[in-house]
């Protein structure tokens, strides 16, 4: 009996994060500003933008929290593709997932939520703090790792492709979820894409979490 309601509220757990990861980074792309003027941003435009900015602070504190949602998702994956010819996809994705998942984590803690404790020091102070923060925007010295986060989309490209190759979802949530994870790693500045990549991925994913949670009822 204990073993069968943990089997339920984990696979509750799993429907929660299906819905709830797309519909956080909806949020967190759309408070970006400049949506209607995408463009390539260089880090110091990456840093004036954040600058005493809390509603963008707050949308890169939830993807911070969102990650183990993302692995959850990933492990997922990994075993409902266990079973089948994909099964390769489902563990290379399931890998990837994770360390892409960490490293965005890193990446969210050391340029995003820094810069909320910078708000607090005098625009005199901030200014002359700009060389080392281009340095760490820059992504120089070991900060290099940061860009391990694209394991994160990767590894889901690889699950999506799987499960195209498995039919373990209907081919059209399989087709949109993999053309998401492809475009939502576009650079800083064009978060339209981003956005309308998280727009597709939840079309994909809150049907099958609330499918998870209806089959645990």
């Amino acid at each position: 009996m204990n073993q069968n309601l943990i089997s339920q509220v984990g696979q509750i757990g799993t429907g929660v994060a299906f819905i709830l990861f797309p519909l956080i980074f909806i949020f967190a792309f759309a408070v970006h500003p400049g949506l209607r003027r995408p463009r390539l941003l260089q880090p110091e435009r990456i840093i004036w933008r954040a600058r005493r900015n809390s509603l963008l602070q707050l949308a890169h504190s939830l993807v911070l929290l969102s990650t183990p949602l993302l692995i959850v998702m990933a492990i997922n994956f990994m075993k409902i593709l266990g079973q089948g010819s994909a099964a390769w996809a489902g563990l290379i994705g399931a890998v990837l997932g994770v360390l892409g998942a960490i490293l965005l984590a890193a990446d969210k803690g050391a340029l995003c939520l820094t810069m909320s404790a910078l708000d607090t020091v005098s625009e005199e102070k901030f200014s002359a703090m700009m060389a080392g923060l281009l340095a760490i925007f820059s992504k120089k010295g070991w900060m290099v790792l940061l860009w391990g986060m694209l394991l994160l989309p990767l590894g889901f490209a690889i699950q999506a492709v799987g499960l195209l190759q498995a039919n373990a979802l209907p081919r059209w949530q399989s087709i949109l979820f993999l053309i998401g994870v492809l475009l939502v790693g576009t650079p800083d500045g064009l978060e339209i894409i981003n956005l309308s990549a998280s727009i597709l991925m939840a079309a994909a994913l809150i049907p099958y979490g609330m499918q998870l949670i209806a089959s645990a009822m």
